[in-house]
């Protein structure tokens, strides 16, 4: 998967470039926060960590790559995961 895949599934750039995006919309709370917690395990196996947020059953997730400056494959990597997540 690329950028241009990405986006075909709702990932968008920030305006400054540095970040892609995405809100992710589950049926309930716990599916949300399930997705959240199988993320967790591989953000922290990666050691790369996403900035996001919860409210009931929206995840709101934004990646980028702090110590390189902006986007990287790492961010890449960690958005295809959270695709392959988002379905379980």
């Amino acid at each position: 998967m690329d950028i241009t895949t990405l986006a075909a599934k709702g990932w968008t750039k920030t305006d400054d470039g540095t970040a892609i995006q995405k809100t992710f919309v589950f049926r309930n709370f716990v599916d949300a926060f399930g997705f959240m917690t199988r993320a967790a395990f591989w953000a922290e196996k990666w050691n790369h960590h996403p900035e996001w947020s919860n409210s009931y059953k929206t995840v709101v997730v934004k990646l980028t790559t702090h110590d390189a400056g902006g986007l990287t494959e790492k961010d890449i990597k960690l958005a295809e995961k959270m695709e392959e997540l988002e379905g379980r």
